[in-house]
């Protein structure tokens, strides 16, 4: 408890301005953050090299746990703030859950990062100064605890904020997004290092520069050397992406499908004259469940148009299982509404084939916590009725498998050769690790559908679009992002965006995506890095409760 005592006595002038500047100087820090990630274009990312800086000046002179989590509070939060202010959506026609839940997280967010300062505070109590170069293990241990509870939102990893910086990304394919995080840290701290003893030892001074320019040189010499061998030509697949630009709140309304099909069919046919071998739709792309037996006319339709024009078809869409065995049905069924069938939903994503009706099936693993999913639903299931939004999108089941589809291509009733692709939505983009286990399955090439369009004109749909660059350099496979009102685009496996939509524009995009079969060194290896600094972070904790102990039973 005596840690969390609140000094009682009156601030003195002096401590007052040094609380003032404490205070600016964590503002600072956390506002370059936030402008270092996009879509603030590039050179502001070069601010991630010296962000953290101001924040290192004011914990080292911290004592307390108090002092450190509130220090660390105010910088996250600013980052937050300018991060992921659009998660509210704050537009006229958007949900009050969904603005309530972008409230939420504005606060509930920068808390999570307290458990850095946190782990700070006691790897200190071990390692006094030292410990300052053991805090980016700290953080990448917190970035990767944010993508495996079931509030996962690694949105703000600092890695995947560099997707403008070509030449420093490069080093993905060994280290991943969250090895980039490390290296941005380490920057930090070295010119930090750098900054404090300028005055007293100008060769130790020199020497962290010195430690700074050789890293930061060592990667954007490995970013030059992998741009320049990487060859992209070789097999392609030519595909049409369809942007129909529909408004996703008005969507859900009862107003038929057939105007909305007649919106897919057109565009896509403007692609498919351009000579596709895959058309793309987006998530959720009609506002039902497709092949649940009601919507036969409209199945067929699909087909007669995949079928006339050779053409294979990857879109998503809602999914039902039904099952009426009251003993053998999942788990995580839910009951229909006369208890005497069960059933189960899923964000999926389906690919139709030209040359056979057997429908290939992708349901949705990582769903978006309070938005397509109430974590802990299962252990406090009143919580399922309390949070849903007005469009009903908060009840989906979580998908079963990292599946990957196979897609052979025909030419006069011959096999010429057999392709397969990853088809992920949405919000899965964002977890470097699961996308892996895609390629390393076999995807040659990575499909997003998504439907940004509920955060209008802000920072989240290009965010989001540039997450999928460290996915295709980390991987080098080529990513293909269909989004219903934008941004779509390809991505190369060097992770530069080919051609892309404009956002909220109905169109389309036609381009030949390079297709890849090996397997980069953080495909095969993803958690390597984010292991050995949540082991650290353990470690950290378990031997604190160690010294607790025998403190507490004199041992």
């Amino acid at each position: 408890m005596k840690l969390f005592l609140i000094k009682k006595s009156a601030l003195t002038q002096e401590e007052k301005k040094q609380r003032s500047k404490n205070r600016k100087l964590l503002i600072l820090s956390g506002a370059m953050l936030g402008l270092s990630f996009p879509p603030f274009p590039f050179p502001f990312q070069f601010l991630m090299f010296f962000a953290l800086i101001p924040f290192f000046y004011v914990i080292e002179k911290e004592k307390t746990l108090l002092e450190l989590n509130k220090s660390m509070f105010l910088t996250a939060f600013i980052f937050c703030v300018i991060g992921v202010y659009w998660v509210g959506s704050w537009q006229s026609k958007a949900d009050p859950f969904l603005m309530a839940g972008g409230g939420v997280l504005l606060f509930f967010l920068p808390s999570v990062y307290m458990i850095i300062s946190t782990l700070y505070y006691f790897t200190r109590k071990l390692f006094k100064r030292k410990a300052l170069f053991l805090f980016p293990l700290l953080w990448v241990a917190l970035e990767h605890l944010m993508a495996i509870t079931e509030f996962s939102f690694p949105w703000l990893t600092l890695g995947q904020g560099l997707s403008y910086f070509t030449l420093f990304i490069q080093i993905a394919d060994i280290v991943g997004s969250l090895g980039l995080s490390l290296i941005v840290i380490y920057l930090n701290i070295f010119i930090y290092e750098s900054i404090l003893l300028f005055k007293e030892d100008r060769k130790k001074s020199a020497y962290w520069v010195s430690m700074a320019g050789v890293v930061f040189g060592a990667v954007i010499i490995y970013g030059a050397l992998r741009i320049s061998t990487i060859k992209l030509e070789g097999k392609t697949i030519h595909v049409g992406i369809i942007q129909p630009n529909i408004d996703p709140w008005d969507k859900w309304k009862a107003t038929g499908l057939k105007p909305i099909l007649s919106n897919y069919f057109e565009l896509s046919q403007r692609a498919v004259n351009e000579k596709v071998d895959l058309l793309v739709w987006p998530e959720t792309a009609l506002p039902v469940y497709l092949l649940n037996g009601g919507y036969s006319n409209h199945v067929d339709s699909i087909y007669s148009f995949i079928n006339k024009n050779h053409v294979f078809l990857i879109t998503g869409m809602p999914h039902v299982e039904f099952y009426f065995d009251k003993v053998d049905h999942p788990e995580d069924a839910k009951k229909g509404i006369e208890d005497d069938f069960w059933y189960r939903t899923y964000n999926s994503v389906l690919m139709f084939s030209p040359y056979n009706k057997n429908i290939l099936r992708y349901g949705k693993m990582k769903l978006v916590p309070l938005g397509e999913h109430t974590p802990y639903v299962d252990k406090i299931p009143f919580l399922g009725d309390l949070l849903k939004w007005g469009v009903g999108l908060s009840g989906w089941n979580f998908g079963q498998d990292t599946i990957v589809f196979k897609m052979p291509l025909m030419s006069s009733n011959k096999l010429n050769d057999t392709l397969t692709l990853a088809g992920v939505v949405c919000f899965e983009s964002v977890f470097p690790d699961f996308i892996a286990e895609f390629v390393n399955r076999g995807a040659q090439f990575i499909t997003v559908v998504t439907n940004d369009s509920w955060y209008g004109k802000s920072s989240g749909p290009y965010q989001h679009k540039e997450i999928g660059v460290l996915r295709a350099v980390e991987n080098r496979r080529s990513v293909v992002r269909c989004a219903n009102g934008g941004v779509s685009c390809i991505i190369n496996p060097l992770g530069i965006t080919e051609k892309e939509t404009e956002l909220f524009k109905r169109t389309y995009l036609v381009g030949d995506v390079k297709l890849n079969s090996d397997k980069t060194f953080y495909t095969k290896y993803p958690l390597i890095i984010p292991m050995i600094s949540l082991a650290f972070s353990i470690w950290i904790i378990g031997i604190n409760i160690l010294i607790w102990m025998k403190k507490k039973f004199k041992l």
